[in-house]
């Protein structure tokens, strides 16, 4: 009889073959990410524990992560949790997944040295999901004013979750509201936002792990993908003070539909940044002084 293995380095290469066989791709990487979340340690830090016995509830919760990543559920929901921005948040269905894209977003807004010279700058992030953008701007720029908007109740209660563990409840207000209603014209400083950008045709071709785990509602931008994104837009022509910034992700091919909405709009200044796989992925302008 076959000896189950017991080691970290016998369960990962276990657990890297069976995801494989059942389709997963990246299948060690994800065994890796179920076992670091099992032991309490960064990924990285496995080939340090490569020796060390799994107990049977161990071994038990591991081949449970397993069952739920080879049926096609995403390794971040099965650990519940995933890093963005050096921070580490908590993920369920109820939001979209974190991902790099992202955080070229978060580092446009960071690298903004016009919005940052203000005193106090107020900061408006929509369609904020696990709330991600607006905690890692509340952490790395304590003294802007934060607020973050979502229209769906259960990314909002997810966002508030991960505020609180940062100690940031009272600093950012977590609200479904639509902007205007809830902002005086000309009162804020910058908008950022990661909208759903997907045309509605494609979210049906999104990989299964996407189309089936992910909120619907954080993915369909309607039929061009450009709807909620010209929206906001013009929303933010009016709640931007003069000479202030809006900053958008975007998906790669968007980068002109959405530079000529913004330029509708009145902004002016209009930047395409590019993501590290040098895909255009956020587009930002300033509305005129």
């Amino acid at each position: 009889m076959t000896q189950s293995p017991k080691t970290v380095v016998e369960i990962l290469n276990a657990a890297a073959d069976y995801l494989a066989g059942k389709g997963v791709e990246e299948s060690r990487l994800a065994a890796e990410h179920l076992a670091s979340r099992l032991l309490n340690c960064r990924r990285l830090e496995l080939y340090l524990k490569h020796d060390q016995v799994l107990t049977e509830p161990q071994l038990d919760a591991m081949r449970r992560g397993m069952k739920r990543v080879a049926v096609g559920e995403p390794v971040q929901y099965v650990i519940g949790q995933w890093d963005f921005m050096g921070h580490t948040f908590k993920v369920d269905r109820r939001a979209l997944i974190p991902r790099p894209d992202t955080e070229i977003l978060v580092e446009r807004v960071l690298a903004c040295e016009a919005l940052w010279s203000r005193k106090k700058p107020a900061i408006a992030d929509i369609g904020t999901g696990t709330g991600c953008i607006a905690i890692s701007l509340a952490l790395a720029k304590p003294d802007g004013l934060y607020l973050a908007l979502d229209v769906s109740d259960d990314a909002l209660a997810l966002a508030r979750e991960n505020a609180a563990q940062f100690g940031l409840t009272e600093k950012i207000p977590f609200t479904n509201a639509e902007l205007c209603d809830l902002v005086e014209p000309e009162s804020l400083d910058a908008i950022v936002a990661n909208l759903p950008y997907v045309t509605t045709a494609e979210c049906e071709q999104l990989p299964t792990l996407i189309r089936h785990h992910e909120p619907r509602l954080a993915l369909d931008g309607g039929a061009e993908g450009l709807s909620i994104i010209e929206a906001v837009t013009q929303d933010a022509a009016m709640a931007l003070k003069p000479g202030s910034f809006l900053f958008l992700e975007i998906g790669e091919t968007q980068a002109a539909a959405v530079s000529q909405i913004l330029k509708h709009a009145g902004f002016e200044q209009i930047t395409v940044s590019q993501d590290l796989a040098h895909r255009d992925r956020v587009v930002s302008g300033v509305l005129p002084a």
